[in-house]
C-alpha cells in the first residue's frame, strides 16, 4: 500500500475544520470557503478509502456532498461542478438515496437547459443516477467529440446509457490511462474518483469492469 494515506487524510481534515473554524461572513469568500472545505473533505474521504477504512471514507464523502451543496447558493451561475462533485462523492460512499436527491438537485437547478459542456456533463450523471438512460444518453451524446470536454468521459456516460459493455470497458480503461498519466491533482489525491463512480453506475447495469491501479482502492 502507497505510504502517505494516513498523513493527506489528517492534512485534509485539519484544512476542513480550519476553514469551518473561520468562515467569512461575505457572501462570495464564504461560498469559496465553504467549496474548499467540500473539496478538503473529499480528499479526507478518498485517503480513507485508499486506506480500506471505508465507513470513515464514507462519512467523509457525504461531508464533502453536503458542502458542496452548501455552496451552491451563493455561487456564481453555472458553478456546475459542484453538483457533480456531490454526486461523485455520494456514488463513491454508496450513498444511493443521497446521489438520488443530488441529481434531483442538479436538474432542478437547470443543468439539462445548460449550454456549456460541465453543465451537460451534470445533467447526463444525474440521468444516470436516476435510471433515465435514454435522456442520459442524449445529453452523454453532445458531449463527444469535443475539443474542451475528455474523450473518455463522454464515451463512458454514453456506453452506460446504451449498456453498450465492450464501449463501457473501451472508455472506462481509457479514462483510468489518462487518470495515471497525470501528475497534478486536486488537493494533492492520485486517485481516480470518476473511475470509481463510473464504476458504481456500471455495477449497477452489470456492466463494472476488474481494473487495478495504484489510483484505485485495493
Amino acid at each position: 500500500m502507497e505510504t502517505g494515506w494516513e498523513e493527506r487524510a489528517a492534512r485534509a481534515i485539519e484544512r476542513h475544520d480550519d476553514g469551518a473554524a473561520r468562515l467569512p461572513e461575505d457572501g462570495d469568500e464564504r461560498q469559496r470557503q465553504v467549496t474548499r472545505m467540500g473539496n478538503a473533505a473529499w480528499a479526507a474521504g478518498l485517503a480513507f478509502l485508499m486506506l480500506g477504512r471505508r465507513e470513515e471514507s464514507a462519512a467523509w464523502l457525504v461531508r464533502a456532498a453536503e458542502r458542496y451543496r452548501e455552496s451552491w447558493p451563493l455561487a456564481p451561475a453555472g458553478s456546475w461542478g459542484r453538483p457533480i462533485g456531490a454526486m461523485k462523492s455520494r456514488l463513491v460512499a454508496r450513498d444511493r438515496e443521497g446521489a438520488n436527491a443530488d441529481a434531483q438537485w442538479a436538474l432542478e437547478a437547470g443543468a439539462a437547459e445548460s449550454e456549456s459542456p460541465i453543465g451537460r456533463y451534470s445533467a447526463a450523471l444525474a440521468r444516470l443516477v436516476l435510471n433515465a438512460d435514454a435522456e442520459a444518453g442524449d445529453e452523454a451524446a453532445t458531449l463527444q467529440g469535443r475539443d474542451d470536454f475528455p474523450a473518455p468521459v463522454a464515451d463512458a456516460l454514453v456506453a452506460l446509457a446504451a449498456r453498450d459493455a465492450a464501449g463501457y470497458e473501451t472508455a472506462i480503461r481509457a479514462l483510468l490511462a489518462d487518470f495515471e498519466s497525470r501528475e497534478e491533482f486536486l488537493e494533492d489525491m492520485p486517485v481516480a474518483d470518476t473511475v470509481l463512480a463510473l464504476q458504481l453506475l456500471a455495477q449497477e447495469r452489470g456492466l463494472a469492469v476488474q481494473l487495478a491501479s495504484p489510483q484505485l482502492p485495493p
